[in-house]
């Protein structure tokens, strides 16, 4: 008997049993749902910068362009996998005094905008001062420093001192004065005190905005320490980048500027993610928590 030739007949579902099919809806949503978690795991950004390394290679190759006007990314990367000893030994030097700088800022610059948003007096004194501190551009103390203090360490750290501390005085003092009355009254009629409000309800309520200065604090600590560097500096990135430019060097000059933008994202980073530990009950971060 030929059973080659013979077709296999259709198989039926019994009767009263549904056949899964698949969903258009629950298939668009996966792919939406796989989207956002690929953008908020860095995918997209990751993606971007790909691309964009891609092109600039293209055209610099493409058009000749020379190397002292604009490098190829390739060559950028051979650059620093050549000079990565002296970059890293500099990076410590910088990083140190921007570490440094930006903790004493936060040290200082936290409690005292506490007593900024409780005390009238400081208000009207301190306060003022600090906001036209703030406006006079922190390059042009940085001679005066370095005739006061030399060329070592100390007035790199006072700049990026003075480049981190006002953005955290003025909006930590915003900060803990942006609790709402009507809160205030509910907490006072639930017999809490002074102290229980303080630490239960005021310090949390102003911590979002706190890390609104300590984030923008961050991503500005490695400009001052560049800029000190610039000025009156015997090591650093700030010094290195100087020289690179000087002998028309410019691919490693874009490789020491990645290693300070990858330096300002550490800091930045790290400030982001005691933001995610201290105040995960906050509308931006629960929106992060669901995109993941």
């Amino acid at each position: 008997m030929d059973l080659a030739g013979r077709s296999t007949p259709p198989v039926h579902a019994p009767a009263g049993m549904a056949v899964a099919r698949p969903v258009p809806g629950a298939l668009a949503r996966g792919r939406r749902g796989w989207r956002a978690r690929w953008a908020a795991l860095g995918g997209t950004t990751v993606t971007s910068v790909v691309v964009f390394l891609a092109v600039w290679e293209a055209i610099v190759n493409l058009l000749h362009v020379p190397r002292y006007i604009v490098p190829a990314p390739s060559a950028v990367a051979r650059q620093f996998v050549l000079h990565f000893p002296l970059i890293w030994k500099y990076t410590l030097v910088t990083g140190g005094e921007t570490l440094i700088g930006y903790v004493i800022a936060v040290t200082i610059g936290v409690p005292l905008a506490m007593l900024v948003a409780f005390s009238k007096f400081l208000e009207r004194t301190l306060y003022p001062s600090a906001v036209t501190l703030e406006m006079v551009p922190k390059i042009a103390f940085a001679p005066l420093f370095v005739t006061w203090f030399g060329f070592g360490f100390l007035p790199k750290m006072i700049v990026v001192f003075m480049v981190c501390f006002f953005p955290i005085l003025l909006n930590g003092s915003v900060a803990f004065r942006s609790l709402s009355p009507e809160l205030i009254h509910f907490s006072r009629s639930t017999g809490a005190g002074l102290w229980t409000m303080f630490w239960r309800i005021r310090v949390p309520a102003a911590l979002p905005q706190m890390f609104v200065g300590l984030k923008g604090a961050a991503t500005n600590a490695t400009v001052g320490a560049v800029i000190s560097e610039w000025i009156g500096g015997d090591a650093g990135l700030g010094y290195y980048l100087q020289i690179a430019t000087g002998d028309l060097r410019t691919d490693l000059s874009f490789g020491i500027i990645a290693m300070l933008a990858a330096l300002g994202l550490a800091l930045f980073y790290l400030v982001t993610i005691a933001e995610r530990r201290l105040v995960p009950w906050h509308v931006s971060q629960r929106i992060v928590a669901e995109r993941l």
